[in-house]
């Protein structure tokens, strides 16, 4: 699932794109980005591509190419390369990106190749394989060579989207009325989602057409023709159940196996999945907030009234902002929204929470600020990973819908009563008015051929809460849905039980039956 994304770029909920380390931690520190919905979603009807159609441009099969990745050893048994793939697989002789992949070595008795993804969109995923025995158990690292790369429009592959300058975040991300009263303070908003839009056209041009989820699942196909496998392995995680959805449908021989954990529902248009996903970070904010009321411990505690005290709190944040730290915007509303969001994603967060929302009930909003600094990954010399722009950018080119500014304030409306505590904080979401048009049409999936795949979805993800995961799974051909007792998002690493799934299925295709429970 995608992040949600802030203030005047997104749903003005300023739940912005999740970081990597947002989501579960557990056992192993884990960078799954997340994204919750926004306007955009990826694979959804009602554009739909029937068997036997015309296929449109972006969905034609590439004709057969040359791939080749030259590999050189960066350390141990990590090698790093560039492959060259065509910019637009319906001119395959026409315009060229090179896309950065890593390699992590099997080093005992090897299976084949699992290309993996840790979520977005827009997160460069290259560090999954540098970085392979933190995110995946011996289990794997033994038996796979696993394949990371920076998806197109991200990191360092050619055509990286960097729409802002790093001392421009706070004025895009974190600073204007996100609850505005009057036809002045919107269009405050709208000038400034239009500015951002215009800002990335002008800086990365052509590409961003072409940056969607349809093509990066064609090149993932690309990557494994150029390691000469016939089939390959997928983990995904996240807006990673996405890509390997689309992938799984569109090159259902090439799937060995594939996991999807903390999956999005592929049915839902854009406004029931933006719907689906506050539902689920209001459901585990009135979670977070009931046992804070319940435990005189909770440092938000406020006299068995957490709940009130936070309601207080953010009317009074949305009247008068707290002065942010020397260099940096004031502590707003929006600031407050996505850190409260950022702690949904795992309970591991909650006391860092309840020690913040105390602060800042007392005027100081530095920890608050802190929660969406890790959420939008902002480094501590100020400067930020380019994730935010390319989320945004992959969201707009995978939606061929362009709401007016109007639509989009009428479907906000609709979704102020899925989550009433959270979501009147918010307006629509502009930024997609502004972008080129959508050449990438949506995917219906079905996994048709692909065989079975397993879906992980957890009890307590606000992020692609269960029912989502549950549709993801029902919608392919033979979806295996694993239920894991968690209040986080994403599944892998919290218990024996799902790991010892997982690891049957990916090496030994010894796949679980559906509905099987982890607690």
């Amino acid at each position: 699932m995608r992040r949600v994304v802030p203030a005047v770029i997104g749903w003005a909920l300023l739940v912005g794109a999740c970081t990597a380390s947002d989501a579960a931690p557990a056992p192993k520190t884990r960078e799954i980005t997340s994204v919750p919905a926004t306007t955009t979603t990826t694979v959804t009807p009602p554009t739909t591509v029937e068997a036997g159609d015309t296929l449109p441009p972006s969905t034609l099969p590439p004709e057969p190419l040359d791939y080749e990745i030259v590999w050189e050893q960066t350390a141990g048994r990590v090698d790093a390369g560039r492959l060259t793939v065509p910019l637009d697989y319906a001119d395959p002789q026409g315009e060229t990106i090179d896309l950065y992949v890593a390699r992590h070595r099997a080093d005992g008795d090897r299976v084949g190749i699992m290309l993996v993804n840790n979520g977005g969109p827009g997160s460069p995923a290259s560090s999954m394989a540098i970085n392979a025995t933190t995110w995946f158990e011996p289990a794997l690292t033994k038996r796979f060579d696993v394949i990371a790369w920076d998806p197109r429009g991200t990191g360092i592959s050619d055509g990286a989207v960097d729409c802002v300058d790093d001392d421009e975040y706070d004025r895009f991300y974190a600073t204007g009325d996100i609850t505005p009263d009057n036809d002045d303070e919107k269009n405050e908003l709208v000038d400034l989602a239009e500015e951002f839009a215009q800002r990335c056209i002008d800086r990365v041009g052509r590409p961003l057409q072409y940056i969607g989820t349809n093509n990066s699942a064609r090149d993932m196909d690309a990557i494994r023709q150029a390691l000469g496998e016939e089939q390959a392995s997928y983990f995904g995680f996240s807006y990673g159940s996405e890509l390997g959805a689309v992938w799984a449908t569109m090159y259902p021989t090439t799937v060995r196996a594939a996991v999807f954990d903390g999956a999005s529902d592929p049915n839902a248009d854009s406004i029931e999945a933006t719907r689906q996903q506050w539902v689920g970070f209001e459901a585990a904010l009135n979670t977070f907030l009931a046992e804070c009321s319940a435990e005189s411990s909770c440092a938000f505690h406020n006299d068995g009234d957490a709940e009130g005290a936070f309601d207080e709190l953010f009317a009074t944040l949305d009247e008068s902002p707290l002065a942010g730290p020397e260099g940096r915007a004031d502590i707003s509303l929006g600031v407050a929204v996505t850190g409260v969001v950022r702690a949904m994603y795992s309970d591991q967060f909650w006391p860092t929470l309840e020690e913040s929302l105390d602060d800042a009930a007392n005027g100081n909003g530095d920890g608050l600020l802190a929660l969406q600094d890790g959420y939008y990954q902002r480094r501590s010399d100020g400067s930020y990973s380019n994730l935010l722009e390319s989320f945004q950018a992959i969201s707009c080119a995978d939606d061929p819908d362009r709401p007016t500014i109007e639509e989009a304030d009428a479907d906000a409306e609709q979704l102020i009563g899925a989550a009433p505590r959270l979501f009147p904080y918010s307006t629509g979401s502009y930024s997609c008015s502004f972008f080129p048009e959508s050449i990438d049409p949506r995917i219906e999936i079905t996994g048709i051929g692909a065989g079975p795949i397993v879906v992980v979805g957890t009890t307590g993800d606000p992020s692609t809460p269960l029912d989502s995961s549950r549709k993801m799974a029902a919608a392919l051909e033979d979806g295996r849905l694993v239920v894991v007792a968690a209040n986080q998002h994403t599944g892998y690493g919290v218990n024996d039980c799902i790991d010892d799934v997982i690891h049957d299925y990916l090496v030994q295709l010894e796949a679980p039956e559906n509905e099987t429970i982890c607690d």
